[in-house]
């Protein structure tokens, strides 16, 4: 593969962004939208609780003069993890929040006790009815010192969003320090809230009355971007990947440069990888931002099962995030799951089959693995895959990937 490829907004920062809509009732624009299934069912979200949707390609004008609903309904967020991000505004603008326990793919718990246990030290009333988590604080919040017990991005957010509105001051540690959660803190930081520390593990928020309309541009998706620089080295391309922020690929990066891709940073939003046709196996384990992430675990797998020697994938932040493994040893990978562990041995010969995607970034590795297989391969239920990227195959067919969508 040879060529450039742009890389657009974050869905993981647009969703925050939406959600935060809701927290005034003047309206607020925000720009560099990615066009994916999760945007679009947030949206419908957000107007079934009272917001107007103006729509102008990456562009989106949200106006919410009043929240008619305090409800997120299973139908529409049961394919979506990300709608609990609208129980800490519901509740911090209204009082009260019925949200449905979320959906999405299937790769672990990702428990939401974190963001109750943080609502009820803000000051909420929590219950759990017929799969709906219902919160209440007629009274409103109030700012409190959280500490959470493990790290959690969604968590982070959600409890953010709530304590912007709060009376007094609230301080979270052990927060998220992902640019997704810093660049919430902007937005908000835009329709007037206080806040301090965003992008260290220490925030703090100073509750202010009322919070007004912004503008707001989204930033780059480093999860896209770090999947693209893997397939430049999968198939021992050459590669821009332009409009991306490099350091926040940087902990891929480092893996790529010991695994023996040569990587250079060729202006501020770009970079570019021009990879041998045999790469060095280099063992990962996932972590929390700064580290290697694990929306880039399954994709950096599929690498591996073409790079020469044993390379272990360890998967600490998720406990059900190894399902593309079986497929991927459907097209020939030798790979061994051991718990948390996956030990794979390369180079295999990969061949085309038919694979099914399991999840979201599942979907990513099987598109990466099919790059480098010989003969062709049908990945079904890509669903999943338009969740989080847009026209992923019009993107790689530009640069050079025999690559279509079969309706």
């Amino acid at each position: 593969m040879q060529g450039e490829i742009p890389i657009g907004g974050s869905k993981n920062s647009a969703l925050p962004a939406l959600a935060a809509a809701l927290l005034t009732d003047e309206p607020v624009t925000l720009r560099r939208i990615p066009r994916v299934r999760d945007i679009r069912t947030m949206q419908r979200l957000l107007v079934d609780i009272g917001s107007q949707a103006e729509v102008d390609g990456e562009t989106i004008r949200l106006h919410t003069p009043r929240i008619v609903s305090s409800e997120a309904p299973y139908e529409l967020v049961k394919t979506m993890r990300a709608s609990s991000l609208v129980l800490g505004p519901l509740v911090a603008r209204t009082g009260r929040a019925r949200v449905s326990l979320p959906g999405g793919c299937a790769i672990g718990a990702r428990p939401i006790n974190l963001h109750l246990h943080g609502l009820e030290q803000l000051g909420a009333r929590i219950r759990q009815s017929h799969g709906y988590i219902e919160a209440e604080a007629p009274e409103g919040l109030r700012g409190a010192a959280i500490h959470f017990d493990r790290i959690t991005v969604t968590g982070t957010e959600d409890l953010i969003m709530a304590a912007v509105l709060a009376r007094g001051e609230t301080m979270l540690r052990n927060a998220a320090r992902e640019p997704e959660v810093a660049d919430l803190c902007a937005l908000l930081a835009k329709m007037g809230a206080q806040i301090e520390g965003a992008g260290t593990s220490t925030i703090h928020i100073r509750g202010v009355e009322k919070l007004h309309g912004a503008d707001h541009t989204i930033i780059s998706d480093r999860v896209e971007a770090g999947t693209f620089l893997i397939a430049g080295a999968i198939t021992g391309g050459d590669v821009k990947i332009t409009d991306c922020v490099p350091e926040h690929v940087g902990a891929l990066v480092s893996k790529l440069l010991q695994a023996g891709a040569e990587i250079t940073q060729t202006d501020a939003t770009t970079v570019q990888i021009c990879a041998p046709k045999r790469l060095r196996s280099v063992d990962v384990t996932t972590e929390e931002y700064p580290g290697f992430a694990t929306d880039l675990q399954a994709q950096y797998m599929a690498l591996m099962t073409q790079a020469q020697g044993i390379a272990i994938v360890v998967e600490t932040i998720f406990e059900n995030r190894f399902m593309h493994a079986q497929e991927l040893a459907r097209m020939g990978a030798n790979i061994r799951l051991e718990g948390r562990q996956a030990i794979v041995a390369g180079p295999s010969d990969l061949t085309g089959a038919g694979v099914i995607a399991s999840d979201l970034r599942a979907s990513a590795s099987l598109v990466l693995a099919a790059l480098a297989a010989r003969g062709e391969t049908v990945i079904d239920r890509v669903y999943h895959i338009d969740r989080g990227y847009e026209k992923i195959e019009t993107k790689l067919a530009r640069v050079g990937a025999q690559i279509r969508r079969a309706e």
